[in-house]
């Protein structure tokens, strides 16, 4: 982790992760910054050693709301021959992208047992576990 502020002084350190959980409704990873602050001379002024917890976010997560696929079709309306190949009709939902994206995701998800953020907080704990 490291950034530089509007006059010049920079922060260096590290975030060691100690575990994934749910706080209200979004997934926060919880874990030690430490690490240390410089002026802009490049003078050390101080240090930071504290428990902290970071909002996770996750790009390009969707819900899988519909797939439906048709074989070939041939239809003859009365004298009118149309044949259709194989059709292929995808429809996810956004949960980001705006109400309706979010609200088909949270039915989506309604017959989860523990609900989505549940089981991925569990995984990441694993992942964490395995590192």
């Amino acid at each position: 982790v490291s950034g530089t502020t509007s006059k010049g002084g920079k922060f260096a350190g590290t975030f060691n992760i100690k575990q994934f959980s749910v706080v209200d409704n979004q997934i926060v990873a919880v874990g030690t910054l430490t690490g240390t602050i410089q002026n802009g001379a490049g003078s050390v002024i101080g240090t930071v050693l504290r428990t902290i917890s970071m909002l996770v976010t996750f790009n390009g997560a969707s819900c899988d709301i519909l797939h439906l696929e048709l074989g070939p079709l041939d239809l003859d309306l009365l004298g009118l021959v149309v044949h259709l190949d194989k059709i292929v009709l995808d429809i996810d939902a956004e949960p980001a992208g705006g109400l309706l994206g979010s609200l088909l995701c949270a039915i989506a998800n309604l017959l989860d047992i523990n609900g989505p953020l549940a089981d991925i907080v569990n995984l990441l704990n694993q992942i964490l576990a395995l590192l």
